[in-house]
């Protein structure tokens, strides 16, 4: 539904990064390394989509260190790798503002893409908060 219906390109990319991650995980509950590998399958199909990496300012500025920061805290247990993945990805939304876009929608606007937040990245943080949420990590206080 989301690659077919939500306009733009975060469709495409939020569909296809949800489902490598349900390909990833098992049929029952998944535990923290398990989730990890998922959310690495999900970045990897969100860069193999739209081609992008860090530094371009997109959705891909919070997931990858969000992957890399879940994946270095899973051993400590879900709660505690969401909320390590949740800050990643909050600190690199905030990252993208004095950049540049180099891929996406926002590419167009050149340098009048400087100095805002990337929507990509921001919803790429929201919905690793709703996770870390979900998941039961303690409150991190506003997202930054």
């Amino acid at each position: 539904t989301l690659i077919s219906t939500v306009g733009g390109a975060s469709g495409p990319l939020y569909g296809s990064a949800l489902r490598a991650m349900g390909a990833a995980l098992p049929d029952g509950p998944a535990d923290a390394a398990q989730l990890a590998a998922a959310l690495a399958a999900g970045l990897a199909a969100v860069q193999g989509l739209g081609g992008a990496v860090l530094g371009d300012k997109t959705m891909v500025d919070a997931l990858a260190p969000a992957v890399e920061a879940f994946r270095a805290a899973a051993d400590r247990g879900l709660p505690q790798a969401a909320e390590a993945a949740a800050r990643a990805a909050e600190q690199g939304a905030a990252a993208t503002e004095p950049l540049q876009a180099r891929k996406g929608r926002a590419s167009y606007l050149g340098p009048r893409s400087t100095g805002h937040r990337d929507p990509g990245a921001q919803s790429t943080a929201l919905l690793l908060r709703a996770l870390a949420t979900a998941a039961g990590a303690p409150s991190a206080g506003p997202p930054g």
